[in-house]
């Protein structure tokens, strides 16, 4: 049999690292190729890892909470599928007798050489955390003194970046003090702690990361889809027979958003260092609530060449995995605009955060039944209609309020006049 060793993969365009969670094989354990050996969580979502061969697995080379960079080795596995030559088998076997040497070089030592900032600190950071220090001036010494927020108090990109808003501004060092000492909890009688979890804590960062880098302004468009509602309820049954899906809003909101922002391109931007990405394909992400109550937001790839029929099947696959746990780290990847369904739970409006490096997300409110003033041929009548609210959150950075307005009031256009009978057809 041939040794092989297994690799963290890549698990998406940006994820770098990986945590093990839980290895669900044992040292000596057979397993088949493509068999799932062991659990990885990002901070994009938890994954299983399936193995790159069959054969046994021989030692298990990152423990569980270990911080594993993409393309390092986590396990050596006794191959009988594939075969090595002498010098992979020497490496191999290199790899198992200087194991704890190796693994310090990959796990710690392992960022680009940097002409100002070398690592030579106990601690570990990223070749991001390394590079922006390098460009800021900021001595190691000086790294080694900032607090992190990431696993084993690791610095953050989002640390560093708040420590040089805090240098910036010159903050006093009273202030500074106060910042960076945790308050002591003191609990009243009726009260408990509960500790958040690994989902809701990458939340609550992004959140105020996306806070601090956009300034938010939100515009309020009210859109009338009596059309729309009245013939989905009449076709939804059939519908739903001859296709083995439902058919939901989601679909028509998420093909309206893409048309408005095929006709408005400067929504489809990223904003990074003062520099605009223009994006030729439209990537929609959808927010998904989740059981404990946490949002995922999957993304839907090149909504702009599908057909109304291939957005269906689309939306309601990615939105059903995202419910059972099942999505894939590339599902959670490229998103160039976001759409939040707050009308799911009865709201009717809201002003939801954008998602980073985005520049807009649109929050689609509650479906209400009023009365309203409608012109017709004989003159402004009174009619039972079904509208709904679109709230428009938009980065004032880089978008002003008269594209913001525009866009909004284009979605809301697109939805008054889409005819659902002629897109299903």
């Amino acid at each position: 049999m041939s040794n092989t060793e297994m690799l963290m993969p890549k698990m998406g365009e940006s994820i770098m690292e990986g945590t093990v969670l839980k290895w669900l094989k044992k040292e000596g354990d057979k397993i088949n190729e493509d068999e799932s050996v062991l659990e990885v969580a990002t901070d994009k979502v938890d994954t299983e890892i399936p193995s790159s061969c069959s054969g046994t697995l021989k030692k298990i080379l990152a423990k569980e909470g270990e911080i594993v960079k993409v393309g390092s080795p986590i396990a050596i596995i006794d191959s009988d599928n594939l075969v090595h030559s002498d010098k992979d088998q020497d490496f191999v076997e290199e790899l198992e007798n200087n194991f704890e040497e190796i693994k310090e070089l990959t796990y710690k030592k392992s960022e680009p050489e940097i002409n100002k900032i070398k690592n030579d600190s106990n601690k570990f950071y990223s070749p991001l955390v390394l590079n922006i220090a390098n460009r800021e001036n900021i001595t190691l010494d000086k790294l080694d003194t900032i607090r992190g927020s990431g696993e084993n108090e690791r610095v953050t990109k989002l640390d560093l970046l708040k420590y040089l808003e805090d240098k910036n501004v010159e903050i006093n060092s009273i202030v500074e003090e106060v910042q960076e000492k945790e308050f002591k909890i003191e609990l009243k009688d009726g009260e408990e702690i509960l500790e958040p979890d690994r989902v809701r804590k990458i939340i609550a960062s992004r959140m105020v990361e996306s806070k601090k880098i956009a300034p938010h302004v939100t515009s309020f468009v009210e859109a009338d889809i009596t059309n729309v509602f009245i013939k989905r309820n009449e076709i939804k049954k059939k519908f739903l027979d001859e296709n083995n899906m439902p058919l939901t809003f989601n679909p028509v909101f998420i093909k309206c958003v893409a048309d408005a922002l095929t006709e408005f391109p400067m929504m489809n931007i990223s904003y990074i260092n003062n520099k605009i990405i223009k994006k030729n394909y439209i990537n929609i992400g959808i927010a998904v609530a989740l059981e404990d109550d946490n949002l995922i937001v999957p993304v839907i790839k090149n909504v702009n060449k599908m057909s109304f029929m291939k957005l269906v099947k689309e939306s309601n696959k990615l939105i059903g995995r995202a419910r059972d746990g099942k999505l894939n780290p590339d599902d959670l990847e490229g998103g160039t605009y976001t759409i939040s369904n707050v009308g799911s739970f009865g709201n009717v409006m809201g002003t939801p955060i954008i998602v980073q490096p985005q520049v807009g997300i649109l929050a689609i409110g509650t479906i209400k039944k009023m009365p309203a003033v409608v012109e017709t041929k004989n003159g402004d009548e009174i009619q039972i209609r079904y509208k709904l609210f679109l709230s428009h959150t938009y980065d004032h950075r880089i978008v002003d309020g008269a594209l913001g307005g525009k866009f909004a009031q284009k979605v809301a256009e697109n939805l008054e006049t889409f005819n659902l009978k002629s897109n299903i057809s």
